[in-house]
Formats: C-alpha cells, structure tokens, sequence
C-alpha cells in the first residue's frame, strides 16, 4: 500500500477492540463527574502529568484533565534535551547541575531508557566569540565531572576532527570545539509514556476538557466545572484539593479562585525551525551566541533541530507562533557555526513555539531562573508553574512533599508518603531499544511482511517493549503494517494505537505528538482526511 491506498480498504478500522485498550470519554466523563478525588489536577503539562503520577503511586485518588492535548503546549515545543545545564555553572550554580545531572542520568538509564538515548555536543571556539577555549575546556571538564564522568571526561577536540562529525560546521576562524555529553528526547513520547504511568498506578485522565469554573464548599476549591471540547458535554468534578498546573494559563485559573489574584509568573517565548538534514550528523552543535545565550543545532528524528529564541511575551498563550523574526533570528545564529546549504529555507519542514514559565520579576528573561514555584490561594487551591524538563521527576515529588506537609491534612491519612516509595520507578515500556528492534526485525510471523529497519528502530525508540503490541496490530492486519508515508517510519497501527491506547482525539494529537509526521513536513491534507477517518471510526 502507498500513501495513495484508501484507509476504507483497511479491514480492522472498526470499533475500539474490547480489551486492551482505553475507556470510551463517555466511560471517562461518568467516572470522574460520579467519584470524589483527593486530588484534581488540571493541566495536563509534564508538570501536572508527573504530579499525578506520583500521587497515584501514593495510592491517592487522582483526576488529571486538560483542555487540550496532554503535553499540547509548552511540553511539547521544548528543545528535546534532558541535560545538566552547562550554561548554569556561569553563574555559580554547581549545586544545581549536579542534580541535573542526576535526574538526567536517572531518567536517560533506569526511568526510560527506551526513551531518551545519549548525545555528543560540540561547541564551537570561533576567533572573537565571546568565550575562550581555555575557559570553555576547563568548564566541559567541570561539567562532565559533576557528571561523575559517566558521559565521559569533557575535552577540546580539533576542528578537523569536529568537521568529520558535523559536515556542516563552519571551520573559517575556528580556534577548537570542547566536547561535552548529555541525552535527547522525544518530549511528546515521554510526556505521554508518564501519562500511561499515572493511570496504571489508578489515576482518571482526560485530555480535551476544558475548566469552565471551580466549584468551593464554604470558601475552598473543591473541584471543577468543565466542558467536553470533543462532544459539548458538560460535567464537574470534586476532589479535597486541586492542583492548577496549567503552565502559561496559570495565572488566568488563580483568578478563577480569587479575581483579585496578582499576577505570578511571565512569560519567555522559545523558538524552534525543524529542517532536512544535508548530510549525517554524529553530534550535535552548542554555539555560543552572547555570555549567557547558546543557540542549538540538534540532530533530532531524522531532521536537524534549531533553536531557541528567547524572548518575553505577552498576550494570550494560545497565540503563540513562530514569526517571520524568529526565523531569521534563528537562522542568522545557526549561521555562527553552520554552512549556508544546510540553513536554505527551502528545508524547513516545521516551526513551532513555546512559553516557558518564569517567576514574575524584573530583568532579562535570559537570565531568569528556570526554578519551580507552588503558590496557594486563598481558596486553597495551589498553584505549579515553571521549571525544566530535565527534572520533571523531581518536580512531581517536590509537589507531592507539598502537598503532604498541608495543615489539616487535606489529603487524609490514606497515602504512601512519596518518601517512602521507589526513586526511580520505570515508565511503561522500559527495554533496552536494540533489543526490541532486533526481536522486531527477527520475528515477524510467515507469511506476513518483514518490518523494515528504519520502522523497527523507530518503533523500540518511541514505545519501547511497547511496539510489540503494534507489531501484533499489524501482523493480525497487514495494512496496517503500511507506511502512513512513503518517506516517514511510521505505519498505520500507529494511528490505531495512539487512538486506542493513547488518548489521540484530533488529528494534530496523532501527528504532531503520537508520531513525527507533522514535525518532518508530511501531514499532508490526504495524510490527515485518512488520520481522521481512523479516528472518526473509534
């Protein structure tokens, strides 16, 4: 089948299996309007995502919505990197990256291992830039070190050497490039992997449900109105406390609770360009644009990722795009480092934006600090807002200690305190990624087709032990073993999966956060009437 077949030919594109897979919204919507929680959790970021994930390990009842996708905004517009911040020992903050180093290297080896996969960075010392190579070979050394070396010993390298790694590298003044090590995700995946997590420890989930009010018992949030985008059904539920963890739309839920609420956080717009690639990339670019700024050149899914911008924004967070400005500022940085014929616009495939979320305050957002705030209202709502990918494991405990140390225990006293349980519990899926490729490759029943290598390792890098149950989809129906595009990895028993087992409500949900269809420039109109038919037949 090419990407020209008709989905109508499919056979297994019927109703929902029976077992195996999600309730129905309507089964979702019932269960959380007729329970009571102990703890509501709204947003569905991987701020709110890992929150709830710790709590139901708590063994508390918890209820996680979102008016949009799960991970649909901030958490899935971010520079991919789970890394220790190497820009933070300037200003002192060893401490800091030490414990970066640390969730980093706990999520990357033990947590989600099939998930996130290690990364070489280079970065380059031009005549003129605005660091040394001494001081930047002693800081890749001190950062590998608070590493415990276990990325190996951070070191300069020589411009031949780096332009045999990164064919596109701009050797013209180059005095050295310093080598350090960190690890790249698939945000989206892993925010959905968490998500998976917290309902197999019990928590309800609902993505596309949006918060139309908030309900109080004698002055405290006790739950939450909301809407169902999908079907106009609207609900409530109710819980002993709630978690406003809506990331930008933080502030806009406090004023829910109480109008008069001052403003707590602002807001720093990031921007990212996904290109084609011009030539294979071992490593990846770190290229010092000021004292305090880096720019990034990413192998990332096939594609060469660019980015970030960073730049205060107001207005409403769900205009938040990527401008004509932020291209070129962009391009105009990789071109510090990059040859021209890899930053042509004509290989652009993609552009996309976020908001991250920084303490209010004055000054350059550069230079903010990228901390974790909890705030509580005077409705006792309490509020989450900023922080860093890297450290979502973390964060979701910090919150949970917060939480537990509540006067009047509001939770009750039915709860496992965070303290008590596994630090560094598995996602769903964990398997050493080679290994499911291989068995991918290797057992595929006769007489049915051979999964090719590129699908295979796409599917052990993004599901994990998971892919098995796609690789059944698709044998049980060899159509669904096609390629949903002829230059993409990904097959039909995706879109299957991901509405089936993956919450995927609209078509933006299947392509741009259950695959990468959307980021390499394929979601095309054909791409997305066949997604939709998929999903119109849930």
């Amino acid at each position: 089948m090419t990407s020209q077949t008709t989905l109508q030919s499919v056979p297994a594109l019927g109703t929902r299996p029976a077992s195996g897979s999600n309730p129905s919204r309507a089964e979702t919507r019932e269960q959380l309007s007729k329970a009571s929680y102990d703890l509501l959790v709204i947003g569905g970021g991987i701020l709110g995502i890992s929150t709830a994930w710790h709590a139901a390990q708590s063994g508390l009842r918890v209820a996680l919505v979102d008016a949009g996708d799960f991970a649909g905004a901030t958490s899935s517009a971010s520079s991919k990197l789970l890394h220790g911040g190497l820009r933070y020992l300037q200003t002192g903050a060893v401490k800091l990256v030490a414990e970066n180093h640390f969730e980093r290297r706990a999520v990357s080896r033990q947590v989600a291992p099939h998930l996130a996969n290690p990364l070489t960075f280079y970065l380059p010392v031009y005549k003129g830039g605005p660091h040394g190579a001494a001081k930047l070979g002693a800081g890749v050394f001190a950062y590998s070190a608070l590493s415990a070396f276990g990325d190996g010993v951070g070191h300069l390298l020589s411009p031949a050497k780096a332009a045999q790694d990164v064919p596109e590298l701009r050797t013209d003044n180059l005095k050295a490039v310093a080598v350090y090590g960190d690890d790249q995700m698939n945000d989206a995946r892993m925010a959905l992997m968490t998500v998976r997590a917290a309902v197999e420890a019990g928590a309800v989930v609902l993505n596309h449900a949006e918060v139309t009010g908030l309900r109080f018992t004698k002055g405290r949030v006790t739950g939450a109105e909301l809407r169902d985008r999908q079907s106009g059904d609207e609900f409530g539920v109710s819980a002993r406390l709630v978690l406003n963890a809506t990331g930008p739309w933080v502030d806009h839920l406090r004023k829910l609770e109480d109008p008069n609420a001052a403003p707590s956080i602002r807001l720093s717009k990031g921007a990212h360009l996904v290109l084609k690639r011009t030539a294979p990339w071992k490593a990846a670019l770190a290229t010092p644009i000021d004292k305090y700024r880096i720019t990034f050149a990413l192998p990332w899914e096939d594609m060469l990722l660019l980015g970030t911008t960073d730049e205060e924004f107001e207005g409403d967070p769900a205009d938040v795009s990527v401008t004509e400005k932020d291209t070129a500022q962009i391009l105009d940085e990789a071109a510090f480092s990059i040859r021209d014929q890899q930053l042509d616009r004509d290989l652009i495939t993609y552009a996309f934006a976020g908001l991250r979320v920084l303490p209010g305050g004055p000054g350059s957002t550069a230079k903010a600090k990228r901390e974790t705030v909890v705030t509580e209202g005077k409705g006792g709502m309490l509020s989450v807002a900023g922080g860093k990918w890297t450290t979502f494991r973390h964060i979701g405990r910090t919150v949970m200690q917060k939480l537990e140390a509540l006067p009047g225990h509001p939770l009750g006293d039915d709860f496992e305190p965070i303290s008590s349980l596994p630090k560094k519990l598995p996602l769903p899926g964990v398997a050493n990624p080679r290994a499911v490729a291989h068995r991918l490759l290797v057992d595929n029943p006769a007489p049915g087709p051979r999964m090719a290598a590129d699908t295979a390792k796409h599917l052990a890098t993004h599901y994990g032990s998971l892919a098995f149950d796609i690789a059944r989809l698709a044998n049980d129906n060899p159509e669904l073993a096609q390629r949903v595009h002829p230059d993409a990895p990904e097959i039909w028993a995706q879109v299957v999966y991901a509405r089936d087992n993956e919450w995927a409500e609209t078509t933006d949900d299947v392509l741009r956060r259950r695959t990468t269809l959307t980021i390499r420039g394929l979601a095309t109109d054909d791409v997305r009437a066949r997604v939709q038919d998929l999903l119109d037949k849930k």
